[in-house]
């Protein structure tokens, strides 16, 4: 028996982590009024009513904001939402919970069989890497449907 020994190449970059914080105050999301609030300050209200969006609210183990993450940008009628994506950015801001928001631009808040799909498929990826899936709220400039509130997430 024969073992090769492979020189590795130099076009491959090592990988590097690193994490830190900031000592500014966070915001800590307690009630999903409060998270409706801080993610409605976060969208342009100019165009909530024109195209769908969706973005992704990271915390810490305490609830508090690490940031936002806007997934994506769609049309008048939907956008798409790629779950590695979102435990990605989950994962590398050592994120602990995530609490997912979209606008529906024709105003109506209930939940279209593709959002509670698909986020049903969230909660199962998020089961399985130990992140706390908050809430996924739909909003609109006068409401918001929570998901969690209605009993969707179990």
């Amino acid at each position: 028996m024969t073992t090769e020994i492979h020189s590795i190449p130099k076009e491959v970059a090592e990988i590097k982590v690193s994490y830190s914080t900031t000592s500014t105050p966070k915001i800590k999301i307690t009630t999903v009024n409060k998270a409706f609030e801080v993610l409605l300050s976060l969208w342009d209200l100019d165009t909530i009513e024109l195209q769908e969006e969706f973005k992704v609210l990271l915390l810490n183990r305490a609830n508090e904001v690490l940031g936002i993450y806007p997934l994506s940008k769609g049309g008048i009628t939907g956008t798409v939402v790629d779950s590695r994506l979102i435990f990605a950015v989950a994962l590398k801001c050592n994120a602990t919970g995530i609490l997912l928001c979209h606008n529906h631009p024709s105003g109506n808040l209930k939940p279209s069989d593709a959002d509670i799909t698909l986020t049903r498929s969230i909660k199962k990826c998020a089961d399985f890497l130990d992140i706390t899936l908050i809430d996924h709220l739909i909003i609109t400039k006068n409401g918001f449907y929570s998901f969690s509130n209605e009993g969707k997430l179990s």
